[in-house]
């Protein structure tokens, strides 16, 4: 599961359908509706967020939102509607940890919109985070090529999808 910090408009097709469907279960898990998922890593900033729910929905409005803007057909009933304003804060170091990310990624999977975005410095994050300043977050799992560990079973950073 990869819930992305950085604005979806970044995200090339693939992607950016990949991001609903891991949101979509995200909101399942925090509405407990199933059973999977549930101690996974990338929940951690929502569930410590004021009002979890409203923190997904947020999330969700905003990828929906870009999804709309290509002209993606993504099902509006899915999403739950807004309650209370929420922000969470993400590092400016998780920021810079998925950003190459998705650089790399994006590089192998759709060079063209690697192309388009690889020249970025400053990329928006989304609009349910505010950056503050910091390293990589702790739930983050590093990929052994960043330093973290490699091997099944043992803590690494990175995820299959988005």
């Amino acid at each position: 599961m990869r819930l992305w910090s950085l604005h979806p408009r970044y995200l090339d097709s693939r992607g950016l359908v990949a991001l609903w469907r891991e949101a979509l279960l995200a909101q399942a898990v925090l509405r407990e509706q199933t059973r999977g998922y549930r101690h996974h890593p990338q929940l951690a900033r929502f569930r410590t967020s004021a009002a979890p729910l409203d923190a997904v929905a947020a999330y969700l409005g905003a990828v929906h939102a870009e999804a709309t803007r290509r002209g993606y057909g993504f099902d509006p009933t899915k999403l739950r509607p807004p309650g209370a304003e929420v922000v969470i804060p993400v590092t400016t170091g998780q920021l810079a940890y998925e950003w190459q990310h998705l650089l790399a990624k994006l590089a192998v999977r759709d060079p063209a919109a690697y192309e388009r975005i690889r020249d970025i410095g400053a990329p928006e994050c989304h609009p349910l985070f505010q950056p503050c300043e910091g390293s990589v977050e702790m739930w983050e799992r590093l990929l052994p090529s960043d330093g973290g560990p490699a091997g099944r079973g043992k803590p690494r950073r990175g995820d299959g999808n988005g």
